[in-house]
């Protein structure tokens, strides 16, 4: 009778192990700062740092991307079936020598496992996190279904991320990703927000209607989706002028094709090569979207500054809807550098950040105003 396993988890479990080793520093560095402190401040720093380290990530996994690496590994979740480069030295090699400027090589298969590793590390954080906040559930004053949920989003990250390994890249799989991966900062910062951290002030702003602040955090995440679109598809170079596309305000674009949601890499969804009005129109959609977003940015800010207690927060808006502008026509006239490109996606997620911030600290001033009962802890938000 065969006794070999239908699935070598072997992989997993060291790629677990070495999760939980790089979380052991972040976790003893907040116990050893906060011996002291409530269950709710340790919390607090928990989240805090595990919020700081995500956006690293996600930084990271634009990095990844950027610099071809996402199949540096083509398997999952291991190297080849090893926890490391290291124990693929033999196969790596072979690859490489096969194709010196394919998707293996020594360098590219060190950064797709670094990000595994730090992916790793951070779903440890957030399982602390989650087990924290049931065992203190009567002194805190957050529902631990926050956490919970955010546990179980990251184990989707996790197979999405498997899935970006899997299929080879298919732009459809890694651009919601890369969205996966700004959901889990909102979802993060929420709870941040709840918590303590960051919410003085910003649920003051009673002169912006609360339904005109999610319109801009709608458009924000539509144009988020239709900068991976363009990322993913490889589409930033279709224009390398600005503000004109090719010489041209209306060039020749192919949106039927473009905005083709399931098809391979560089395909249609018919087999054929995808044609290249088909990217001029994912990026030129992404450009001229930028435009609404930038205006509905600079308004909300403008709203903000009125305040003097939400003018920090409307700084920020300012800066980072300036620094996406800067980042985004840098990409484009400097042909793709990868600072700049990396520093776009750091933007978005931080214009997340800020905004996901503005919105729960206004909900939990209203919850403020509200008298205590235990229902209002049990639901934040």
């Amino acid at each position: 009778m065969d006794s070999t396993p239908l699935y070598d988890w072997a992989p997993v479990a060291r790629l677990m192990l070495l999760g939980v080793v790089l979380a052991m520093g972040p976790l003893a560095w907040i116990w050893l700062r906060n011996r002291q402190a409530a269950p709710a401040q340790r919390l607090k720093a928990l989240t805090l740092l595990t919020l700081f380290l995500t956006f690293d990530l996600v930084l990271f996994g634009a990095f990844t991307r950027l610099t071809d690496s996402g199949l540096g590994c083509p398997d999952w979740p291991g190297c080849y079936g090893s926890a490391s480069p290291l124990g693929a030295h033999q196969e790596i090699r072979e690859a490489q020598t096969a194709m010196p400027t394919g998707p293996v090589t020594f360098s590219k298969a060190w950064i797709e496992m670094i990000h595994r590793y730090l992916a790793t590390a951070v779903g440890v954080l957030i399982i602390v996190m989650t087990a924290v906040s049931w065992l203190e559930r009567r002194r805190l004053a957050i529902s631990p279904w926050w956490p919970t949920v955010t546990l179980i989003w990251v184990c989707l990250q996790g197979a999405f991320g498997a899935l970006t390994v899997t299929m080879k890249l298919f732009p459809a799989i890694v651009t919601m990703h890369l969205l996966g991966g700004l959901i889990l900062l909102a979802l993060l910062r929420a709870q941040s927000v709840w918590l303590g951290a960051g919410a003085a002030g910003v649920g003051s702003a009673a002169n912006v209607p609360r339904l005109a602040i999610w319109l801009v955090f709608g458009l924000l995440w539509c144009q988020v989706a239709l900068g991976g679109w363009v990322s993913t598809n490889y589409a930033v170079l279709a224009c390398r002028d600005f503000p004109t596309c090719q010489g041209s305000w209306w060039p020749a674009m192919d949106f039927l094709r473009g905005f083709e949601f399931w098809r391979e890499l560089g395909e249609s969804r018919s087999g054929g090569a995808i044609p290249f009005a088909a990217l001029t129109a994912i990026h030129y959609t992404h450009r001229l979207f930028a435009y609404v977003v930038l205006l509905a940015l600079g308004w909300l800010a403008w709203r903000l500054w009125t305040q003097p207690e939400t003018r920090g927060v409307a700084r920020w808006v300012l800066i980072l809807a300036a620094w996406q502008l800067l980042t985004g026509v840098s990409n484009v006239v400097l042909e793709w550098p990868l600072l700049a490109a990396v520093s776009h996606t750091g933007g978005a997620a931080g214009l997340v950040i800020v905004l996901t911030g503005v919105l729960v600290a206004a909900r939990r001033a209203d919850a403020s105003r509200v008298p205590f009962t235990s229902s209002t802890v049990s639901r934040p938000v």
